[in-house]
């Protein structure tokens, strides 16, 4: 057993593999009752010695995956897990963000274990924030009217920066990192006024590219209030217990299944919650923010799969079987201005309707937003560096390529747990190899210690590729690249 002090009080962790963990140690108070729909608060001190043994509660969510059943029952959302080789070392801190459309996930999970990260000589960190209607629906009358999610993702950067230097981490040595929703809010941290200074580097993995305006966010709450015969106010959705609320997610994916073209792109990728761009917590888009400077002094890692969207369609049971007319369909809702779906049929002459679906897909949603924030931050002066994951998994009989969600294994170095271990099948030498330089990058980032590849710039646009055998080559996905290059990526609109 280890103990520690933070904030609250004294907390009893566990000793595993040589690694101190401490779990489930709350950073702010449970958000309901008076403090329902509110930004995060302080939790409050308890007496003696606080057990921190198991991962506190996942926040109210979907049942996909089985999320909703992951842990203890209760209210205690917000709770903060640390990893530390060493704690009364001055390390530095890898605080991971973890993914799941906005819709759902948990720190619990065992592909987030941080032993075998720590123990190439970083104190790791996870924790929960709110998801779904609680952390990302509007909400009018509101204390926090949107971006919850955001906003806890706040606090637990703040209580990393009182209380790190009790597990021995360095406060003034924060990278942040996220993949996918995860990615996104990374994305968003880099824009938020609030978020400045807690952290000082940043890994964007597949960043979810999407983004509301307060009106396409309201009108999505009004179809989910509606569902339970409210209206998407505090004084309704209040009175709707936590575990309940989750099911307005699962009716508006499928309004949106219904009627995708009344929500836009959104709608037809079926994305019901996102970062809402409200002028305050999230000011403008994270392109825009990065453009003009805002990230300017947080070095960036920045990247994405090759094949982002295959497991997507695997996951729908379109996995090849994607016809002409769905082809079709995703270019005239995905693909950029006017002549977007042209554009890509002359760009890629040889791509069948899956290829063709595929590209879209990956690209709309997390490709070409991720090449984006790259591009973004040298425009400012700043430093990126952009990396592109093409190593096909072999799990599954190789069938889903570098596939979104691959990546999540292979920077953790847990290839033999959780879902994603199922990507990945038999733990080869090339895999462990592979998760070996992927975790050497990120440490040796986290450090300040040079990671073997150039930043980025608009001339040379040169790339750090991860596969059998890495190289360090221009920008792969030119043909996207070009196709997207005149793309703003404004937030998502409703044309009720």
């Amino acid at each position: 057993m280890v103990e520690a002090r933070v904030s609250g009080g004294m907390v009893r962790g566990t000793v595993e593999s040589g690694v101190a963990v401490f779990r489930g140690i709350p950073f702010a108070a449970p958000p309901v009752g008076d403090l329902r729909f509110a930004a995060p608060q302080p939790a409050a001190a308890w007496d003696g010695v606080r057990d921190a043994s198991a991962f506190g509660p996942p926040p109210p969510q979907l049942g996909m995956f089985g999320m909703d059943a992951m842990g203890d029952k209760g209210d205690d959302w917000l709770t903060v897990n640390v990893w530390s080789p060493d704690l009364a070392a001055n390390l530095p801190v890898m605080v991971w963000i973890q993914g799941g459309a906005y819709l759902f996930g948990t720190s619990g999970l065992p592909e987030y274990d941080g032993t075998r990260l720590a123990g190439d000589g970083v104190v790791v960190v996870t924790f929960n924030y709110r998801v779904g209607m609680e952390g990302f629906g509007f909400i009018d009358g509101a204390p926090a009217q949107a971006n919850r999610g955001l906003l806890d993702q706040v606090a637990a950067l703040e209580w990393v920066q009182d209380n790190i230097r009790a597990f021995g981490g360095d406060p003034a040595r924060v990278t942040i990192f996220g993949q996918s929703a995860g990615g996104g809010s990374v994305a968003s941290l880099l824009a938020m006024p609030r978020a400045a200074g807690l952290f000082h580097r940043a890994i964007a993995s597949s960043v979810q590219g999407t983004y509301f305006t307060p009106r396409m966010a309201f009108g999505i709450a009004a179809v989910c209030a509606a569902g339970l015969g409210w209206i998407p106010v505090l004084e309704d959705l209040s009175t709707v217990d936590p575990s309940d609320l989750p099911v307005v997610g699962d009716d508006m994916l499928e309004v949106m299944a219904g009627s995708p073209g009344s929500w836009g792109p959104a709608g037809y990728k079926r994305i019901p919650f996102a970062p809402i761009v409200d002028g305050e917590v999230l000011p403008v888009t994270p392109w825009e923010a990065v453009a003009g400077g805002a990230a300017k002094h947080v070095d960036l890692i920045v990247g994405h799969t090759r094949h982002e969207q295959r497991i997507l369609t695997a996951l729908d049971g379109m996995l090849g079987e994607v016809t002409d007319e769905q082809a079709a369909n995703a270019l005239d809702f995905l693909a950029p201005g006017p002549d977007g779906a042209r554009r890509y049929r002359e760009s890629f002459p040889d791509a069948g309707p899956e290829e063709l679906y595929d590209l879209v897909c990956s690209d709309w949603l997390f490709r070409m937003p991720s090449l984006r924030l790259a591009e973004a931050q040298a425009a400012a002066g700043g430093r990126a560096h952009l990396y592109v994951l093409a190593w096909p998994a072999p799990g599954m009989g190789g069938a889903l390529g570098a596939c979104h969600g691959l990546d999540v294994p292979l920077m953790f170095g847990n290839l033999d747990r959780g879902q994603p271990a199922m990507l990945i099948g038999d733990v080869t030498p090339e895999a462990e190899q592979l998760s070996d330089r992927m975790r050497g990058a990120w440490t040796a980032f986290a450090t300040g210690r040079d990671l073997g590849w150039p930043a980025y710039d608009s001339a040379d646009r040169l790339t750090r590729v991860f596969d059998s055998h890495d190289q360090v080559t221009a920008y792969p996905e030119e043909e996207s690249r070009l196709i997207w290059q005149d793309q703003s990526f404004e937030p998502l609109h409703w044309q009720p």
